[in-house]
């Protein structure tokens, strides 16, 4: 398995867990005040989506200036 499989492996794994921490905020939202740590329980998960967002989202980008700039310096 190379690193892009992983790294979407990762981001999908992250999103339930993310999901989960989400839903479990409104559940004690619903049952009143909630800790902190519920509340910001979601954040550490978020971060990680937008990290892995971010790469994947660039990926194209960069595979493709990589193959531009190789093909550019063979001709």
């Amino acid at each position: 398995m190379n690193w892009n499989t992983w790294i979407r492996q990762i981001h999908r794994w992250v999103a339930i867990a993310f999901t989960l921490t989400v839903i479990a905020n409104f559940a004690a939202m619903g049952l009143g005040e909630p800790p902190a740590w519920v509340v910001y329980s979601p954040l550490p998960p978020l971060f990680l989506l937008l990290f892995t967002g971010l790469y994947m989202f660039v990926l194209p980008y960069a595979t493709r200036w990589r193959s531009g700039r190789r093909a550019a310096g063979e001709a």
